[in-house]
C-alpha cells in the first residue's frame, strides 16, 4: 500500500492521520494474466489503482471487433468510470495484460472518504483532470495524426508501456494493422 500512499502524497498534502483512515479503505486483489476485472454487464462497484501489472480497457464491438480505449499500468487509475459513479452495468471491459496487482475502493467507500476528507476530494479531481485530458490527446490523436504520426506520438507520451504490450494488441490501440506496426517498430531502432 505504500506504493498508494506514496501516490496521495504527490498530489495533495494529507495528514498521516488522515492518509491511514483513506488507505484504510482499499482492499487489495491478485489477478493473473489475461484474467478480468471487469466485463460487459458487470455491476462495477470499485476504482482500481495498479499497484503492478498492465490491463486494458476495451469495448467489443457487435462483430465482436475489440476496440482498446486505454491502457493503465503502475500508479494509474482504471475503471469502466460511467459505470462505477453511475452504478450501472459495465460497457467496457478491464481486462489483465501481465499479472496484475490492484488496490481497489468501493463505491461507498469513496464517496465517505470525499465527505470525511475533503483533501481527497481535491485528489480525485486531479486524477479525473489528467484523465480528461489525456482522453482528449487521444481522440485528438485518432482524429488528426497518421498512422506513423499516432506511433509517434504513442513513443512520446507512453515509452515505458511499448516493451510491455503484444505487438498486436498495440496495433489495435493505435488503429493500424500489426504489419504497419512492426515497420514503424524497425525503424525507429
Amino acid at each position: 500500500m505504500d506504493i498508494l500512499a506514496e501516490h496521495i502524497r504527490k498530489t495533495v498534502q494529507i495528514s498521516e492521520k488522515d492518509l491511514e483512515k483513506v488507505m484504510s479503505f482499499f482492499v487489495k486483489e491478485t489477478f493473473g494474466k489475461k484474467d478480468f476485472i471487469i466485463r460487459e454487464n458487470d455491476e462495477v462497484k470499485h476504482l482500481y489503482f495498479i499497484v503492478s501489472g498492465l490491463v486494458k480497457l476495451y469495448v467489443t464491438d457487435s462483430d465482436a471487433n475489440e476496440h482498446i480505449i486505454s491502457f493503465a499500468m503502475e500508479d494509474w487509475w482504471e475503471s469502466d468510470y460511467k459505470a462505477f459513479y453511475t452504478q450501472t452495468k459495465a460497457s467496457q471491459v478491464l481486462q489483465c495484460i501481465e499479472k496484475t496487482e490492484i488496490l481497489k475502493i468501493s463505491y461507498s467507500h469513496y464517496h465517505q472518504i470525499l465527505n470525511e476528507i475533503p483533501v481527497m476530494a481535491s485528489f480525485f479531481l486531479h486524477k479525473a483532470v489528467n484523465g480528461h485530458i489525456s482522453n482528449q490527446r487521444r481522440v485528438v490523436s485518432l482524429i488528426t495524426l497518421t498512422a506513423q504520426h499516432r506511433y509517434e506520438h504513442f513513443l512520446k507520451y507512453y515509452p515505458a508501456l511499448l516493451q510491455r504490450i503484444p505487438k498486436t494488441t498495440l496495433a489495435l490501440y493505435l488503429g493500424i494493422s500489426r504489419e504497419t506496426l512492426s515497420r514503424f517498430f524497425s525503424e525507429h531502432q
